[in-house]
C-alpha cells in the first residue's frame, strides 16, 4: 500500500522521524509513557510560560512609560 509512512514506520527507523515527531517522543517518554501526564505537563508549562511574557510585557510597559526602556538607572 503507498503512501504517506505511519508514526509506526518511522518510530522503526530514527532517520526519518522529523523534529516534532521526536519532541512529542521526548515528552511522553519524560512522562513514563502516560499520555495524560505528558498533556497535563504541557499544559502547566504552556500556563507558566504565559504568566511569564504577561509580566515581561507588564514590566517593559512601564519602563517605555518612564522613558527608562534600555537605560540603567545611574544613566540621564
Amino acid at each position: 500500500m503507498s503512501g504517506p509512512a505511519s508514526s509506526i514506520d518511522r518510530a522503526d527507523n530514527p532517520e526519518s522521524v522529523d523534529p516534532l515527531d521526536a519532541s512529542v517522543n521526548a515528552a511522553i517518554e519524560a512522562c513514563d509513557g502516560d499520555p495524560r501526564a505528558t498533556v497535563r505537563a504541557l499544559i502547566l508549562a504552556n500556563a507558566f510560560l504565559e504568566e511569564e511574557l504577561e509580566r515581561t510585557r507588564a514590566m517593559l510597559s512601564r519602563g517605555y512609560v518612564r522613558g527608562r526602556a534600555g537605560r540603567s538607572r545611574g544613566a540621564p
